[in-house]
Parts: structure tokens; sequence; C-alpha cells
């Protein structure tokens, strides 16, 4: 079953230098990129792993921050081609490494990153432009009823607000109700 690679989930896939464009391994599931870190930091981690990076999209960062943290660490260590990174987060131009990003749907709202579990198999295939799961249809029905959203840091204030009304990253991660209800497009001045 696929994680992404449907009509309605969009991915970006940095493979910047990478000679080998697949890769299969088990999950390691971190819910905040701080996490992430710590694992990488502390070499909490094992050739082939898929490190995933979830609850850091548009609504569960709130905001989609960028990753370079932690993928400049696994790149430092030398890791950069021995492991993948999935996340429903962003990276920048400097990501290095078999990265997956600006997955959605995102955790937040339920996507299959948000369904994943520690020990998943996850194949990442660059030229096919897939990310496989080893899971049955049932199991994945399983999880989807079984899915409570993350609750992230802010439950008021101005990030709470924004959280509620940002959509998807493939859609621009505008607030509703969005660009097409625009009367001035402050951006073309």
């Amino acid at each position: 079953m696929a994680i992404v690679g449907s009509a309605v989930a969009t991915r970006v896939i940095s493979i910047a230098g990478m000679k080998i464009l697949q890769h299969t391994g088990p999950a390691r599931i971190f819910e905040c990129e701080e996490d992430c870190f710590e694992a990488v930091d502390k070499k909490q981690y094992s050739e082939g792993d898929v490190l995933v990076i979830r609850n850091e999209g548009p609504r569960g960062g709130p905001g989609m921050r960028e990753m370079l943290s932690t993928t400049a660490a696994i790149y430092g260590q030398g890791m950069g081609e021995k492991v993948a990174l999935i996340t429903d987060a962003r990276f920048s131009g400097a990501t290095r490494g078999f990265c997956v990003g600006h997955v959605n749907p995102e955790a937040a709202t339920g996507g299959p990153i948000g369904l994943l579990k520690d020990g998943d198999i996850i194949t990442i295939d660059a030229e096919k432009g897939t990310i496989d799961v080893d899971l049955s249809d049932d199991e994945w029905g399983k999880r989807r009823k079984a899915w409570k959203p993350h609750k992230n840091d802010y439950q008021s204030g101005a990030l709470w607000k924004y959280a509620q009304t940002v959509g998807q990253a493939r859609y621009g991660a505008i607030t509703h109700p969005g660009a097409a209800k625009e009367k001035h497009i402050y951006a073309d001045i």
C-alpha cells in the first residue's frame, strides 16, 4: 500500500548527489524534529533506517518548519547515503541525502505518514516517485480508525488559530478562504 503516490498525495524528493535511488528499511518514528535530531546526535539509529519526522507540516507544526539541522547532522555523520528521511515538513536547498519532504496529506490531518509505526518496512523509489509501506489494506484501515491527532504545543493564540485554518502544503499552505477570495494581492506590489 502506498503512503504517497496517488493523485491527491504530494511530496518532494531530494536526491542531490545520490547514486542509489531506492531505499528500503524500517521506520523510526519521531513526532517532531527535536526528537529526531537528538536520536541522530546520540547516534541512536542504524544504517538502513527510514527516519520519519511527522507533525511538522503546515497544520501540525504549525508552520512547516525546515529540517536542515537533522539532515545536516545525518550527512555530517557520513550516513547521508545509508539512511532515508521522510517528513511532512520542508527542506532548504542545502539538504543533502535521501530526503522526502512536503509529504501530504500531513500527519496532523490523518495522512498516511501519521499512521506509520516504528518498524514498518518502507520502500522509497525516487525513479518511480513512489513510497510504499509493507502493510495490508486491512492494517491501514485499522490504523485509520484508531488514529487520533497529535496535540502540538500551541493550544491558544495566533499559532493555534493558524493551525485551525491553514490548508495542505500541496495547495500552498494558505489560510481559508485563501487567495481565491482575495480582492487585493499585496504580493504584487
